[in-house]
This record gives C-alpha cells, sequence and structure tokens, in this order.
C-alpha cells in the first residue's frame, strides 16, 4: 500500500527525517562530529559525507597509498603546504581529496579548519577499482566549484594523470611539478 501525499507530510512533521540537503554549516558539523566520534578512529579508508549527511566510505588498497605519497613528494616542491586526505566542503558534500596542495596564504587563512570552507588550490583523486568515471568527473566539478584552481585524477594502472580546470581538461598542470616518474 502506498502513502498519499499528505501522510507523508504528517511524518515529516515530527523532525525525524532530513527534509532538505543540510546546509554546508550542518554538514561541516556533522563531519567533525564524526571525525571526534571514537568509533569512527580505527576505520581502514576515508568517510566523506553527501548533500544528505550520509557516509560514504571507500576503501584504500596500497598502491593508492603508494601513489598517494609520490604525488605529494613531487607537490613539495611548489612550498606552501602538502596534505593527504583533505577534507573539503563542496556543493556535493564534504569530500575528502586524496591529495592537496594548499599556498602558503591558503594555509595561512585556513590552518587545519575541518573541513576546509574553500578547496585547496590543487584536490587530486587516485582512481581506485572501486571509482566510476562519472564520480570522478563529479569530485572535479565538486573541487573546482569550492574555489580549487586545478583538480587531478591519477591513475595508477594505466600510469597517466588528467588535469583539469574551471575551463576543462588541460594538456598539462599550470604548476611546474614533475610527474615524469610518478609510477615507477
Amino acid at each position: 500500500m502506498a502513502l498519499r501525499d499528505e501522510e507523508f507530510e504528517r511524518i515529516g512533521a515530527i523532525d525525524e527525517v532530513i527534509e532538505a540537503p543540510l546546509s554546508p554549516e550542518a554538514l561541516g558539523a556533522r563531519f567533525r562530529a564524526l571525525c571526534a566520534d571514537p568509533r569512527f578512529a580505527d576505520l581502514p579508508g576515508k568517510i566523506e559525507l553527501d548533500l544528505w549527511g550520509r557516509m560514504l566510505m571507500s576503501p584504500a588498497n596500497n598502491q593508492h597509498g603508494v601513489v598517494q605519497f609520490a604525488v605529494g613528494q613531487r607537490l613539495a616542491v611548489l612550498g606552501g603546504r602538502v596534505q593527504t586526505e583533505a577534507a573539503i566542503l563542496t556543493p556535493a558534500g564534504v569530500l575528502v581529496a586524496d591529495v592537496a596542495w594548499c599556498s602558503a596564504d591558503f594555509a595561512r587563512i585556513h590552518g587545519t579548519e575541518t573541513p576546509f570552507s574553500r578547496a585547496p588550490e590543487i584536490c587530486i583523486e587516485i582512481a581506485s577499482p572501486s571509482n566510476s568515471r562519472q564520480e570522478l568527473r563529479e569530485k572535479v566539478t565538486a573541487y573546482l566549484a569550492a574555489g580549487a584552481i586545478e583538480a587531478w585524477i591519477t591513475y595508477p594502472t594505466s600510469k597517466r594523470v588528467a588535469f583539469f580546470s574551471a575551463a576543462g581538461e588541460l594538456a598539462a598542470s599550470a604548476y611546474a611539478v614533475d610527474l615524469a616518474s610518478l609510477f615507477d
């Protein structure tokens, strides 16, 4: 038996369900509470929140960690700060970039704010077998909409990196980072 609209409205009036996507403030607060909750301290993967506050988890394999570290090492030549697992409030929810590069100015302004209220200059995702092309596209779009200057996707299996800006896909990054031996 299907419920009529007025029955759903009556049920929703009790405030037992989320009626609309959470505000950026509510998402940030929910993510901070999640980070402080000891029940989630030792999970073997990263947690993100969608606009409705639902947790999304993705496990990381060892190749993922190796590429994450290698990308971070190469970004270090830019100065500023390199960070892994950077939580960022985006139009798509709280996403966690595998690697991010922050200028010294960004680091001074945002410190260790959790989640970042805007995206660092470079946000990088490392493709995993569990990722879909659409999911990666949505993350790139979200990072750029949140203020990233570039978003990168590294593909460890095919040993390539794709670069994106607000103008679309780029032939190369505008940042002087040597990625030639990234996957060696």
